[in-house]
């Protein structure tokens, strides 16, 4: 069963042991506050410097980089929408942000791969919504990929913690 590939977890996403960590970007790539700010100070320099080769990246989209510092060997990095009350497709964009490293993921052969709670922070994007947006992604990309043997949602926070349990719960059910 899906769930059996999917866990929820407390802590750090810098310090995951996984093929790909996913980074909650902002649209320039060359860091930030929040867990875009820790997986730059904890990858080092370079990513940065390979971050500007990037040039950017739009809202749902996603680019790959090497993972530098990080027990990670890559970081997907995604922008997810800023919440402005649901009324400009916040849902669509969040939800194309996981499409979107999936893809990447498939194309070079991911096995295992950590997400934080992408637009939930800063990006003000609530977290019970987007639990259930992320949960069902993951859901769909388990369901068809059998290649991807983990996915790991870390959250930074125990209130995040628990409405990502619930999320999975649900729509185990």
């Amino acid at each position: 069963m899906w769930t059996d590939r999917l866990s929820v977890v407390r802590g750090d996403i810098t310090k995951q042991i996984v093929d790909a960590i996913v980074n909650a970007a902002n649209s320039s790539l060359l860091g930030g506050g929040g867990v875009d700010g820790a997986i730059h100070r904890a990858a080092g320099p370079d990513l940065l410097t390979e971050c500007r080769r990037l040039k950017g990246c739009r809202t749902g989209d996603a680019k790959l980089t090497d993972g530098y510092r990080l027990p990670a060997r890559h970081v997907i990095h995604t922008v997810g929408p800023v919440w402005h009350g649901g009324t400009t497709d916040e849902d669509a964009l969040l939800a194309q942000c996981y499409r979107s490293c999936f893809r990447i993921a498939r194309e070079h052969s991911f096995a295992s791969i950590a997400f934080p709670s992408i637009s939930t922070g800063a990006y003000g994007f609530p977290v019970e919504r987007a639990s259930r947006i992320a949960v069902r992604a993951m859901r769909a990309e388990l369901e068809s990929n059998a290649a991807l043997r983990q996915i790991a949602v870390v959250c930074f926070d125990h209130p995040t913690f628990q409405e990502y349990q619930k999320a999975v719960a649900e729509l185990a059910s």
